[in-house]
């Protein structure tokens, strides 16, 4: 089980490429080692809200806590305060320095938002051991703050691809048929050019690098030569790919010795991992997938 930190390398090695020029891209995505982005202050090697969000969900689904509107906004707060981080876009930035707890949150937050935000931390919900599960607690989670149909559809369709391979039920090449069978889109659509800041580009981009990578090297520097939100398609794609056993886990070892150590940091994500795999074991969710020795 590797799905939260898989997702955390992907995120930080995108972050760095978020929606600078092709030119940037084409110079500097070369998997030798994370990349500084030339404007946000993160320092390389560290991720963002993408899997600060999934951290949020995964400690939820391990607590055994109700899966609630109220319990997901608290973790949202929680997991913000005890270590807050720029990486999220601006303005829900401010939001969630201006609230103390869940309850603020859902009663200051409008939810309108049809951006990738609630597809972003979806993928861990895919743990969930039934195809109707995984869509209710994805929508749930994402009508907390993007209550829009395209924000719920992204959102669903980034947890059942994690679904899909943590569950073996089907080979990489009909994941896009898969999704379209439960959730509305042209998910199995061919995805080109650089991915915008809606849910389901971000899903696409993501379901279409998958479909196309034999490795996890490949995806990574796949999801990134998109262009645009490269930091979202990455952390989907690599988080969901983590249990796939058609796709070579030869993330290089920079991106794990590298990846941010803090508290909330490597160990703690690897430790959740196995926290998560544990607590579903009996439904056959495997505790490591792949040939990766170090994570």
């Amino acid at each position: 089980m590797k799905v939260l930190i898989n997702t955390a390398k992907a995120d930080a090695y995108g972050a760095g490429f978020e929606y600078v020029s092709g030119e940037l891209v084409r110079q500097h995505n070369s998997l030798t080692a994370y990349f500084k982005h030339p404007k946000h202050p993160l320092a390389a090697g560290m991720y963002t809200d993408d899997t600060q969000m999934s951290l949020a969900i995964a400690e939820l689904i391990v607590s055994g806590a109700a899966w609630s509107k109220d319990n997901l906004a608290e973790a949202f707060v929680s997991v913000f305060k005890r270590d807050p981080r720029e990486g999220y876009a601006g303005g829900f930035y401010q939001f969630l320095l201006s609230v103390n707890n869940g309850q603020e949150f859902l009663a200051r937050i409008k939810p309108d938002s049809d951006k990738s935000g609630a597809a972003m931390r979806a993928v861990v919900i895919g743990i969930y051991p039934t195809i109707a599960e995984v869509k209710q607690k994805s929508a749930l989670q994402a009508s907390v703050t993007h209550d829009t149909a395209d924000g719920i559809n992204a959102a669903v369709a980034a947890a059942l691809a994690g679904h899909y391979f943590l569950y073996r039920l089907g080979p990489k090449a009909e994941l896009g048929r898969f999704l379209e069978l439960h959730v509305a889109g042209d998910w199995s659509k061919p995805w080109t050019g650089k991915v915008g800041e809606k849910g389901w580009m971000s899903v696409r981009a993501a379901v279409t690098a998958i479909m196309s990578a034999s490795s996890m090297s490949a995806l990574l520097r796949a999801c990134v030569d998109f262009t645009g939100d490269v930091d979202t398609v990455a952390a989907i794609a690599l988080g969901a790919a983590s249990a796939s056993d058609e796709i070579a886990q030869d993330l290089p070892e920079f991106l794990h010795e590298m990846l941010e150590n803090g508290l909330f940091g490597r160990d703690y994500l690897l430790a959740l991992d196995a926290k998560l795999a544990e607590r579903f074991a009996s439904l056959g969710v495997p505790p490591q997938t792949g040939a990766e020795s170090t994570s």
